[in-house]
């Protein structure tokens, strides 16, 4: 019996990359899969059509997670889709990359809205239907920027580690409702987010992995799909990282 059997997953940001990765990998084992975007129909619907080519179920909801009205009618309607949420993977995010110096507050406020806020703000929405419930698993995608820093990335990693607290602390909010969040910490993984990098930065990363290789989205939607499944029962408030062995 598929693991997510009669369950329900909205994946925030999940048209590419990790995000659909995520998607592709609970559809896989059983769940009802919504996949949120808030500009890109095209690929969120090839995500859908792919499940669909798969024999899963998955719908596309359009949302600007990082505003709180759009949050509100994204949950509504997952609930008058499917009755209700199992699974909430918050995805979302996006980079504004530069030196401190020259960076815009513009760049470092938008960075907080799209990783940080919405992840702040999708987590209360699912917290109402979960504790209700009293069952229910919260995936924040963080990165290991958030952990280690990077240079260039002060929004970025702000971003990130707020997510690792953020995720603790809703931890310990909901655990008395068997409630579960936890992170996961990529390091460097193959999407578009990464194939801007010059070659240059590239060979550094790549000398920085013990394993040699940089990640694929799938080791990444493997590691969610775990900490999702009853298999990882006991585990609540931690940081799974994910990354070759990179910040170890």
């Amino acid at each position: 019996m598929p693991k997510f059997e009669g369950k329900t997953a909205l994946v925030t940001g999940g048209g590419r990359g990790i995000g659909r990765a995520i998607c592709l990998e609970l559809a896989g084992q059983g769940a009802n899969v919504v996949v949120n975007y808030r500009s890109n129909s095209a690929t969120a619907e090839d995500t859908v059509a792919a499940i669909a080519a798969s024999g899963g179920q998955a719908i596309a909801l359009q949302a600007d997670v990082a505003d709180e009205r759009g949050v509100t009618a994204l949950f509504k309607a997952v609930i008058s889709q499917y009755g209700g949420l199992d699974i909430l993977v918050n995805n979302a995010g996006i980079t504004r990359d530069n030196v401190i110096m020259m960076m815009k507050p513009e760049d470092f406020d938008i960075v907080q809205a799209t990783n940080l806020r919405s992840c702040w703000l999708c987590c209360k929405a699912a917290a109402r239907i979960m504790m209700r419930k009293r069952a229910g698993s919260i995936i924040n995608i963080t990165s290991v920027v958030g952990i280690a820093g990077n240079g260039g990335q002060t929004n970025y990693a702000a971003s990130k580690a707020g997510i690792i607290g953020l995720s603790k602390s809703l931890a310990k909010e909901l655990a008395p409702r068997s409630v579960r969040v936890n992170a996961v910490a990529p390091g460097f993984v193959e999407t578009d987010m990464t194939a801007d990098l010059s070659d240059e930065l590239k060979d550094a990363a790549l000398g920085a992995i013990p394993l040699g290789r940089m990640g694929d989205p799938a080791d990444i939607a493997k590691a969610v799909a775990f900490l999702a499944s009853a298999d990882a029962s006991y585990i609540t408030g931690q940081t799974l990282v994910v990354d070759g062995g990179m910040v170890m």
